[in-house]
């Protein structure tokens, strides 16, 4: 199998890697670049293709997916009301700014 070949991959795990690689790409990211980053993402969820064996077929929670909302909730936490507020107003600045463009 030639390096960079997906047909080890499950079904599941191809239509993920391309809804990611959308993702990516509405966010600006080149296309090579964003599947690249696609298929690191699948290979951290769920350990890379299939692999034959008991117990291999289990659920692996989709972990890259979680991480960002752990490190928000302790972030915003520990910032104060005051700071909150004014990150909230700069937000919405920039969404009105970015709404006009």
């Amino acid at each position: 199998m030639p390096r960079g070949d997906k047909s080890a991959y499950t079904d599941k795990q191809v239509r993920k890697a391309e809804h990611i690689e959308e993702s990516y790409e509405k966010r600006g990211l080149s296309e090579g670049e964003a599947e690249r980053r696609a298929w690191a993402t699948v290979n951290k969820d769920d350990g890379g293709g299939k692999k034959s064996g008991s117990g291999r077929g289990k659920d692996t929670g989709h972990p890259a997916s979680h991480v960002g909302g752990e490190k928000g909730g302790a972030t915003s936490a520990s910032r104060s009301a005051a700071d909150r507020s004014a990150s909230a107003n700069k937000a919405a600045a920039t969404r009105a700014r970015n709404a006009r463009d």
